[in-house]
Parts: C-alpha cells; structure tokens; sequence
C-alpha cells in the first residue's frame, strides 16, 4: 500500500507552534476564570476581551480579507467567502457577511485597524466604523477617524451608535434618509392564532414606532407592591392594560403618546451638515422626519439660529385644539387621494412647512394620515390645495443612494 508523505515546511511549523500556544492560553485562562475571586473576576473578563477575543477578531478580519482575495475558498467548493465561513467557522449567514464587509473596510481605515489589534476598542465598535463607511464612504471617515475613534474608545457601542449616525447625516442627509426609507419599509407585525392558550407576538419596528411604544408603555410599567412579574410579563401586561384603556380621547393634535425627538435647530431647518434628530427613547431619525413631527407636535427649548428663536424659545403646540376641530371639520379625513382614514389616525400637515415659514392657519393645514405624512416629508411627494381641492404630486425623480468614495 502506498503512503502518501506531506511535507511539513516552516510556515506550516510556525502555525502549528502558534496554535498550540493560543490553545494553551485559552486553557490557562478558562483554568484561571474557575479559580478566580470575586472581587478579580471583573478585571479578568474586561483584559479576556481587550488582550484576546478583540485582537484575535482584527487578526481574523485581516485573513478573511486575504482570503477572499486570493479565492482559496472555492477550492473546498464554496461559491463565496460568506459561504465558505458560514459551512468552515460555523457562522451564522449574517455574521459572516459583516466580518467580511469587516475585514475589506478596515484595509482603507488603518487607524481603526490598529486600534482593534491592540483592543483600544471592542467589536461593536469597529462593526459601526465599517457600516459608517459603507454608508458615507471610507474617504469620509478616514478624515474623522481620530475623532471617531476617541468616542468610541469612551463609549459603549449603544452610545457609539448615536455618533456613527450623526456623522452620517451631517456627511450625507440624503443617505441617511434613504436608509431610514429602507428600515421603515422592513416594518411588520405578526400575531399568530391561539395555540395552548397563547398568541405570539413577532415583529420589526423602525427606530420611531419602537421609541413610540416605549414611551406609550412606560406609565404602565412600574412594579407594585410585592410585584414578582419579570421584566418581560409586566411589559406584557402594560401593553394589554394601554390597549384596553385607549378611548378616542384626543387634545389639539391627536392621540398620540408623548415622543420626544431633540434636534438642532439646523436640523429643524433642513440646512446641510446637520446632525439627525435623537428618539429620546433610542435611535436616531433624519432631518425629514423631524420637519414632519414639526408639522404637529409641541416644541420647546430648541435654541440656536436667531431667526428661529423667537418662535421657540418655549413650548408651543402648533396647530392650536379650535384649530384642530376645524381642520377635522373641514376634511374629515386625510386628503391624500384615494385615502379615507378617519381624523384619529391624521396629522395636521402643513401644505407650507412650518419649518420654511408656513402659518398655522386653517388654509394652510390639511389632515394627512401617518403613512401619507411621511410619504410628503421623507418620500418627496408636493401636497397643494387648489379650489379647495388637494392634489398629491409624486416627486420628479426617485431618492437614489449617493455613490461611495473609498
């Protein structure tokens, strides 16, 4: 019988070496988490991640990078790297997909490259670094990544995220609207039928629904006294109990719960190189769905361009509660064409915006139905009225994405 030799060469020797010692680290280390007071265990963990689990992902990005690029995957039958990592490094089809759009971001961010290496920073953070790039382009970011980066280094990746999408919109507003169109389009919500005595929930909800719900459940969600309800059944039972308790109760500018959304007032403005406006409850939002929320809703302490500061200098409802029932009593529903959703699902929209110097006077709102306010503001669409008719007009061309520069 033949036997088949294969040649051991140095590079061959020298992973083997390197293996061996990375599998004796993680064995004295797991030996050391068993071993370990309380009071060292915190430290541990904190060095397991800077000294070892962040590296080994930098080092891991720069193999995925090159090997993507020399095609080797293929060799094991595999039609793509994503395809490769999810069958060989049992990932998860997203997972996958992200350290490679991971490693081929990190080649044009060098300082962000050497700050996963040494575990400056985490990675969630170099996770955001790389979707802020593909956003808005690597030349971008590369001209901010010392900023970028001290944030990052100070921050958690929840309060990072904030950062991130700031400095998407000032780069690029009519980026960050179109993927706020994007995520709000992904939207849904399912309740199955009753199975055991049970309904299941299941659902996505963009960055605005999700702080809406937060904020309407909030009031319904303090514990009571000997209260032994987990997290998940009082947030259960707060939802059921708002449901049951909504009346067609409404004030000057509809049902809605409280949301609140800080902004700038060049934000408010639409000028370029404004920040997004931050959901109090989570999440930012794009210049165009904060013009929108102007429309109807109370404003306060928003300072800054002296144009606007008389206007805002306190809180104000914008379409006053006589305004409000003439204007229900006038339309009776949302004028947009084809649309007969009752006053209780509309806002007051202003055919003029608010923001641009339009006044809050009976002719110049019009009621507008959520879906279609956001279609006037975030989608481009011209609302008139002409011989007390309204006319929705479609806008001339379709948002695109702006290219990306490396």
């Amino acid at each position: 019988m033949a036997v088949v030799q294969v040649e051991r060469t140095a590079g061959t020797h020298r992973f083997e070496v390197a293996l061996e010692k990375l599998r004796d680290g993680v064995q004295a280390m797991a030996a050391w988490i068993r071993q370990a007071d309380d009071g060292a265990l915190g430290e541990g963990l904190i060095q397991l991640r800077e000294s070892g689990i962040d590296p080994l992902e930098a080092v891991f990005a720069s193999g995925v990078r090159r090997f993507d690029k020399s095609g080797e995957f293929a060799a094991d039958g595999a039609v793509s790297v994503i395809a490769w990592l999810k069958w060989k490094c049992k990932l998860s089809g997203g997972a996958a997909a992200e350290r490679v759009e991971i490693a081929h971001q990190l080649e044009k961010l060098p300082k962000t490259e050497a700050a996963f290496a040494n575990g400056d920073i985490g990675y969630q953070h170099v996770a955001l670094m790389a979707r802020t790039a593909e956003h808005v382009g690597a030349a971008a970011v590369r001209k901010a990544e010392p900023s970028l980066l001290q944030a990052a280094q100070t921050m958690d990746p929840g309060q990072f995220t904030g950062v991130a999408k700031h400095f998407e919109h000032r780069i690029d507003a009519e980026g960050a609207l179109n993927e706020a169109n994007r995520a709000h389009a992904r939207r849904y919500l399912h309740l199955s039928e009753p199975q055991d005595g049970m309904v299941r929930i299941d659902g996505l909800l963009d960055a605005e629904g999700g702080a809406t719900i937060k904020t309407a459940l909030q009031p319904f969600m303090q514990p009571i006294k000997d209260d032994e309800r987990s997290f998940g059944q009082r947030q259960h039972d707060a939802l059921i109990e708002l449901c049951r308790q909504r009346g067609d109760r409404r004030d000057g500018a509809g049902p809605r719960p409280q949301l609140i959304i800080r902004a700038s007032l060049d934000t408010l403005a639409g000028l370029p190189g404004a920040p997004a406006g931050e959901l109090e409850g989570g999440g930012t939002v794009p210049a165009a769905t904060v013009q929108r929320f102007a429309c109807d809703s109370a404003i306060s302490r928003l300072l800054g361009r002296g144009e606007l500061e008389h206007e805002l200098s306190h809180a104000t409802r914008t379409i006053p509660p006589s305004t409000r029932r003439a204007l229900e009593a006038r339309d009776r529903h949302c004028v947009f064409s084809g649309c007969d959703r009752r006053p209780s699902w509309c806002d007051g929209h202003h055919l003029v915006w608010w923001t641009r110097g339009g006044p809050t006077t009976l002719a110049n709102l019009g009621l507008l139905c959520r879906p279609h306010h956001r279609l006037v503001h975030e989608g481009g669409w011209t609302l008139e009225r002409r011989d007390g008719r309204f006319i929705a007009t479609p806008p001339s061309r379709r948002v695109r994405p702006s290219s990306r520069s490396a």
